[in-house]
């Protein structure tokens, strides 16, 4: 029987009464006053915070492991108590937006008698509700701990709302949720229901009856194995379930139906799939289709050999729906991984890539010119490769016959290439007994990408009448034979989820990679409700305009930009362009500016197809470094990093597996170094690729570089030499302190070594310094993982160690205040004060969001958090630079010299602090600045 969760019992009160004890024992004979008595008590907390650190973790060593669910469940009261105590919640960010893109939709719940109300559900951008047909929307679940959604449901009868925390869509960017959530007030208040190893949500049913019966479809891990999948059941509530349906610790619950005539008959699709860094294992023969006659106490499979339906070890994601009318009539879609047979008569006579797989050096040689030619250029490589000159290197046995396949082949290119079959529809008019396939044609619905789709939706009065969710929204008005798109000009491809209305089946209420549409005919025409900023960012930067604009990527969103001073209303205003543009596609990536002339952009999309362009138009200039025809193809990272040197910015760096160089903007790339990853990984998704490159802002050519796979690396010559400091380098260091203990400054633990690099980021303060954030997101490592190194990365000393358990994306010095930190987790956003030692919540008013990246304005002392989810957010950072001059002062003035007779003053306080900090094994002993 699995319970929910509990809160770790009085544990944050027990911390009230020792720190109110402590300022006590310090009033006595010391007169303070009220604004000082409280900074003296923020001060003792950032004492207590080190003790809390090792109260929830033991010792420095805690965090060397994954975390499961109760390290993350501990997690949450470490975050309640960072934001009860923190002296910057009272400060407001203010979102800047933008909105006109919207974001990811994952699910909607519509009210049937009134369907102007509805629930929409972002992927990381919480749950939001509308009561005027989505002309406006309001968040209902900003304050939780998770605002990751997988699936929503809403029993409009007593207008409970439940949450499933943690998106289906097994994408790279689908945050792990921590269980179920349940509202009785419309949103207002939220309970806790538990299954914090649930992690993927793919669906919730709620029993049309009774209130206390649910059922939820649980996917489990996305990238590890656990037993907490399959099918749970609640018969009171939600306070307490039982797992009736579990097949293994990689096969779960992706989708869900009921037959509405009779709550005892349920249908469930089981889907086998393996996620890892660099490969994605998209089915396998424990996908099926399962049945309950007893309310989901127990279930059959009915995807056996016979029934109609595929089995074997290419079943991939199967969606499921139930026709009201007659409920005999099922509809699932799958995900058939399959290959196709290539029996298809070629009408296009230009060469396609599969026509170079396994050529001949004789078949080379045979090839059509001009045909060769086209070829080579469509496909990008550089103008020096020419069917003549290409032909001449095969004859005479420089490359190989198959060069130009390998050159143009990499892990994202053999997804496309693969001639998987894709979705396909099948029907059941037996109540699942035996199923046919019905639709006639393939359907070219997944572009390989099933793991993202999968959704079915019939008409609730049509049994002919089905909708189906993929890179298009496509309808059949024939049971599934035929189906045709139903995108157009208002809506954003990627589609997750469709409503039809009941009582009027061509009135939809749809979502997508781009936010939600409605439409009354059938999809001719639709019109789009993103008020809400809901955008994925995955990178933010800003240039020196006055006033300055704002730079980003987002997920299937493209790039934009805007000025800080953007404000987005709740509706539009027909007389005044929007601020923010476009000024690209695809999933947008990383972005840098040449402030010379806060024009010229560095940007582009998934896997390196970078450019530079001006903002105010004119052509651009392609940035896609390739190696030679023969050679190992570079390997592009998702998020390709870019890196515009604030030192002479006529120079970039570009990173693959290698270090790229360009000393005239972006032309002339030179491959500096050999891989500096740790080499490539078989499988379907690049790996082994560089994450992030940094230039020190003191010292031109000192640069530093992560990799997926866990290398750091430095260089001090400009990238011509490269040393990996992620490993030892020859013996430990120790450092002493006055006591005479030593305590070895240690190099990057061992258990963080093949963690994904986030962010490597050099002091402005001083040039051996750097700061580091590991992020073990890919391992399902939900440890926060931050690192600082004074000697260059030669030692490495772990800080944080009061964080909650989530995985780190970017640390940002301020820029006046040497000792204030800002890291971003996939949670929000934490600020220190004393250089990582302790943390503290910075703004109340954000949401418990992914911050993916941090810029700082310097000129306007702003600080913006790009998050993935929720668009930017800015606020200035004045009020926190006085928040820390205020408890400096107190800390360092006469006020606690007065108080040598019962505190011993300062002398005392850095003891007492000391002797904190000695209980922490493993942490370099330094002296306070």
């Amino acid at each position: 029987m699995y319970r929910s969760a509990e809160a770790v019992p009085g544990f944050i009160n027990r911390t009230e009464t020792v720190t109110r004890v402590l300022l006590s024992n310090t009033q006595t004979g010391l007169k303070l006053s009220i604004k000082s008595r409280t900074i003296l008590y923020l001060l003792f907390v950032n004492v207590l915070l080190l003790f809390v650190a090792v109260l929830l973790s033991p010792g420095a060593s805690a965090q060397d492991t994954p975390v499961g669910s109760s390290g993350r469940m501990n997690g949450l009261q470490k975050r309640k108590l960072l934001e009860d105590r923190s002296v910057l919640k009272d400060i407001k960010f203010r979102n800047i937006g933008p909105s006109v893109m919207s974001g990811r939709v994952v699910d909607l719940e519509v009210n049937p008698a009134d369907p102007t109300e509805f629930y929409v559900a972002y992927a990381s951008g919480g749950l939001w509700h509308s009561t005027n047909n989505g002309q406006s929307l309001v968040p209902l679940f900003d304050k939780e701990q998770v605002i990751t959604i997988g699936d929503i449901a809403v029993n409009w009868k007593t207008r409970t709302i439940w949450v499933g925390t943690g998106e289906v869509n097994s994408s790279r960017s689908s945050y792990a949720g921590i269980g179920v959530y349940k509202s009785n007030d419309e949103g207002k208040t939220w309970q806790y229901l538990g299954l914090p190893e649930s992690h993927h949500i793919g669906r919730i049913i709620l029993h049309p009856t009774n209130n206390d019966i649910a059922w939820v479809a649980v996917l489990g891990h996305l990238y590890s194995a656990n037993r907490e999948r399959g099918v749970f059941k609640t018969m009171d509530g939600g306070k307490t379930w039982r797992q009736t349906l579990y097949l293994d610790d990689n096969t779960g619950a992706v989708d869900m139906d009921i037959n509405p005539k009779n709550p005892d008959e349920l249908y469930v699709s089981m889907w086998y799939r393996t996620r890892r860094a660099w490969n994605f294992e998209e089915g396998g023969r424990t996908s099926g289709i399962y049945k309950s006659t007893d309310g989901g106490d127990s279930w059959k499979q009915l995807s056996v050999p016979g029934s109609g339906f595929p089995t074997g070890d290419s079943i991939g994601r199967i969606g499921l729906a139930v026709f009201p009318g007659d409920p005999r009539i099922i509809y699932a879609t799958l995900d058939n991984q399959g290959h196709r047979p290539d029996t298809a008569s070629r009408k296009d006579t230009n060469y396609v890539l599969r026509d170079f797989r396994g050529i001949t050096k004789e078949g080379f040689l045979k090839l059509d010119d001009n045909k060769l030619d086209s070829f080579l250029k469509d496909n990008d490589l550089p103008e020096k490769y020419t069917a003549s000159v290409v032909k001449g290197l095969v004859r005479s046995d420089s490359v190989k016959p198959a060069a130009v396949y390998e050159y143009l082949t990499d892990a994202n290119t053999a997804l496309f290439e693969t001639p998987v079959i894709g979705c396909e529809i099948y029907r059941s008019d037996d109540a699942g007994l035996h199923w046919n396939k019905v639709n006639r044609k393939g359907l070219d619905l997944y572009s390989s990408y099933g793991y993202y789709f999968g959704r079915i939706s019939v008409s609730a009065t049509n049994s002919n009448k089905v909708v189906i969710s993929g890179t298009s929204l496509m309808m059949s008005a024939d049971g599934g034979k035929t189906f045709a798109a139903t995108d157009n000009a208002a809506t954003h491809g990627d589609w997750h989820i469709c409503w039809m209305d009941p009582t009027r089946d061509s009135h939809w209420v749809t979502g997508n990679d781009g936010g939600c549409n409605i439409t009354y005919d059938d999809g001719k025409h639709s019109f789009k409700a993103n008020t809400p900023s809901v955008g994925q960012f995955y990178n933010i930067a800003v240039d020196d305009a006055k006033p300055y604009n704002v730079y980003g990527g987002l997920q299937d969103n493209g790039i934009w930009f805007g000025p800080v001073t953007a404000k987005d209303p709740d509706q539009w205003n027909y007389e005044r362009p929007y601020p923010w543009k476009n000024i690209g596609g695809g999933d947008g990536m990383q972005v840098q500016i040449d402030t010379r002339d806060n024009k010229t952009v560095y940007t582009g999309s998934q896997f390196g197809f970078y450019y530079r362009k001006n903002t105010e138009g004119g052509r651009g200039f392609s940035l896609y470094p390739r190696s030679d025809l023969g050679s190992p193809k570079y390997r592009f990272n998702w998020q390709t990093p870019i890196w515009l040197s604030r030192h002479n910015q006529d120079v970039l760096y570009y990173g693959t597996n290698r270090f790229h160089r360009s000393l005239l903007r972006g032309e002339k790339m030179v491959a500096l170094s050999e891989d500096l990853s740790n080499g490539r990984h078989d499988g379907d998704i690049p790996f082994g690729t560089i994450t992030t490159i940094v230039e020190s802002p003191i010292r031109f050519g000192l640069i530093y570089l992560g990799t997926d796979d866990g290398n750091i690396q430095v260089s001090r010559d400009g990238g011509y030499t490269w040393t990996k400091i992620n490993v030892s380098q020859g013996s430990p260091v120790r450092l002493t302190g006055k006591n005479k203990k030593p305590d070895e400054a240690y190099n990057l633990q061992k258990q963080v070594q093949g963690l994904y690099i986030s962010r490597v980021m050099p002091s402005k303060y001083k040039e051996n310094r750097v700061y580091a954030t590991i992020n073990g997101y890919r391992n399902d490592n939900f440890n926060p993982y931050l690192f600082v190194s004074e000697d260059y990365g030669s030692t490495w000393q772990q800080l944080g160690t009061d964080l909650p358990a989530e995985p780190l994306n970017v640390v940002q010095e301020d820029p006046k205040k040497e000792n204030i930190l800002y890291v971003g987790s996939d949670n929000g956003l934490y600020a220190s004060f004393d250089r990582g030692k302790t943390f503290m919540v910075f703004g109340s008013n954000l949401p418990r969001v992914a911050v993916h990246d941090i810029a700082i304005q310097q000129r306007e002392n702003d600080i913006l958090a790009g998050t993935h989810g929720r668009s930017i957010y800015v606020t200035k950072l004045d009020p926190v630079q006085k928040a820390y001059d205020s408890l400096q002062k107190i800390t360092n003035g006469a006020l606690l010299n007065k108080s040598s007779d019962k505190l011993q003053g300062k002398a005392a306080m850095l003891n007492a602090d000391r002797k904190v900090r000695d209980t922490m094994p493993g942490e370099a002993k330094m002296e306070r600045d």
